[in-house]
């Protein structure tokens, strides 16, 4: 059966009929409404209240921090910061507290487990930033956290978390995106820690983005990882070309040329119905799956319109 193309509005009300989640981003970010109502309702149903059903009176998820993908305290937070549960939700204080009390390297970061007392990893780090400013953590606590970060900065401009392990000299697109997302929140929440220094990492590290046109060898212009075309979410710690263009339109970023191989990606990714399914997904533990591999995804829908209204193209290719 031949997919009928749906307009603009047809394509929000589908999305409007998914999850309380998706909902209230729907009406944010592509209506213009900021629905405190939809978003209060996210920790009593569907994922929202899935995942935070799965909480143990431990106060973590899974075994612990970091264990197991993708069930641990570190990955559920991320993934209820990403529905964007209130930021005031009493679990994800309470869960992220006790990161901080336990589980801090001597570093300043967040350890992964006793075989990283020592020091840290930075891409973690940069999503522990994430969430624990958006779940509106103490500034101070996250002091040594931003210093951890800031002494990962390469001299490429972006970050690698693998500089400790294996020597690495170039920076990860993977890690750099992890560490911008948790930058830009930081700076959205109007912390004034070491700020002048965090913008210029941020900056470096977009630029080291843009250099590559979002997933292009700076050397070759060759593809750097056939994965980094995969439209899949949720991303975990893994880079996209729709998880950095998301990243620059939260980010309120301009439009630069760079950005254009990755978004004739995308454009060429669109179902012939005007959505865009969910790729390939990252294997491990779940709690639950929101959306199946394969099919339309509300969520890679809303976010690849989102990043289309921001950049102003959005009724330029609607139905090109």
């Amino acid at each position: 059966m031949t997919a009928i193309r749906m307009d603009e509005q047809q394509i929000i009300e589908w999305l409007l009929k998914g999850d309380v989640s998706v909902q209230f981003q729907v009406y944010r970010d592509l209506l213009g409404n900021n629905r405190k109502d939809l978003q209060n309702r996210i920790a009593k149903e569907g994922w929202g209240r899935q995942y935070l059903s799965k909480r143990n009176s431990n106060g973590h998820w899974g075994v612990k921090f970091y264990q197991p993908k993708w069930t641990s305290t570190h990955y559920t937070l991320l993934d209820l910061r990403n529905l964007c549960l209130s930021p005031e939700n009493p679990k994800a204080k309470e869960s992220i507290e006790l990161t901080l009390n336990t589980c801090k390297a001597i570093d300043g970061g967040i350890k992964l487990g006793p075989s990283t007392s020592n020091h840290s990893d930075v891409c973690v780090n940069g999503m522990f930033l994430n969430y624990a400013t958006y779940f509106q953590t103490e500034e101070q606590e996250l002091h040594s956290v931003v210093d951890s970060i800031l002494n990962e900065l390469m001299p490429d401009g972006g970050f690698n978390c693998r500089t400790t392990r294996s020597g690495a000299i170039h920076s990860s697109l993977h890690t750099t995106i992890s560490v911008l997302e948790g930058l830009m929140e930081f700076q959205k929440a109007r912390y004034t820690y070491r700020m002048n220094e965090l913008q210029s990492a941020k900056k470096s590290a977009e630029e080291f983005v843009l250099m590559h046109q979002l997933f292009l060898s700076d050397h070759t212009g060759e593809i750097i990882r056939r994965d980094f075309l995969n439209l899949s979410y949720p991303s975990r710690w893994k880079y996209n070309i729709l998880r950095a263009l998301d990243y620059f339109q939260y980010s309120e970023h301009k439009w630069d040329k760079r950005m254009n191989p990755a978004i004739q990606v995308l454009l060429n990714k669109r179902n012939k119905d005007s959505t865009w399914n969910v790729q390939a997904k990252h294997p491990g533990k779940e709690h639950f799956e929101m959306e199946k591999t394969g099919k339309p995804s509300r969520w890679n829908t809303l976010r690849a319109m989102r990043v289309l209204k921001h950049f102003k193209l959005d009724k330029l290719k609607m139905y090109i």
